[in-house]
């Protein structure tokens, strides 16, 4: 990351809330048609930016959206996530591109049930991977690890597929209250952290008690402090 713009991964760092788990799927997922929206805030306060994160679904399929822009003097970023997978949370379709300064990027990753493998790329720039027959990208596991919340699980150690595989731990750190609009709610502090190859980062999520377990914050410690993504009513 670069030292002069500490956020230009913020995305990234913020999509590795969504982990993947290598385990059987829930039978009957809950997952509710929606978008929800956020604030991306400075360590003081001052918003950054914003994102979007939508879901759909129907019996048999799911499709995922994450959108964040946000911007400084001289630099913006803009970042585009996709995903596709089965009802039962496993994906078929992953895609991401980026835009940080004048630097941008795009990948897609594309998951085979049948032989347990994820394809990086696309013509002689692919490359396969191991994985599990019900692998997760990194959105489809953020909806995912909801439905394990409102089953009462936290996802033991597990391997999430975000360009690179990252392995993943997860840790339930109690109740926090917190204050959504004028209201105060309270939520489950799920802690984290998510290594990948070349690259290690913890970071907390807070989920909603709600029906949904609805992802309410997400806070990310870089070079200048605690950057957060926090739900907008």
């Amino acid at each position: 990351m670069s030292p002069k713009y500490p956020f230009s991964n913020l995305a990234g760092s913020f999509l590795l809330a969504a982990f993947a788990l290598i385990a059987a799927p829930a039978a009957e997922p809950t997952l509710p048609n929606e978008t929800l929206r956020y604030s991306i805030n400075w360590p003081t306060g001052v918003s950054l930016g914003e994102a979007a994160l939508s879901a759909s679904s129907s019996a048999a399929h799911m499709h995922f959206t994450f959108d964040l822009d946000a911007s400084a003097p001289a630099y913006a970023v803009s970042d585009r996530f996709r995903s596709d997978a089965s009802g039962s949370f496993c994906s078929s379709e992953f895609e991401k591109s980026t835009s940080h300064g004048s630097k941008k990027a795009a990948d897609k990753e594309t998951f085979d049930s049948n032989t347990g493998t994820v394809t990086r790329g696309s013509g002689s720039g692919q490359a396969e991977m191991s994985a599990n027959p019900c692998s997760k990208d990194a959105l489809t596991f953020l909806y995912f690890l909801r439905q394990e919340l409102s089953q009462g699980r936290v996802p033991p150690r597990a391997t999430v597929f975000f360009g690179a595989p990252y392995e993943v731990r997860l840790s339930l750190a109690g109740t926090e209250s917190i204050k959504i609009g004028n209201a105060s709610m309270d939520a489950d502090r799920i802690t984290a952290t998510a290594t990948g190859p070349s690259s290690s980062i913890s970071f907390e999520m807070l989920f909603l008690k709600d029906r949904a377990r609805t992802l309410a914050v997400v806070r990310v410690p870089l070079a200048l402090g605690k950057f957060s993504m926090e739900l907008e009513k």
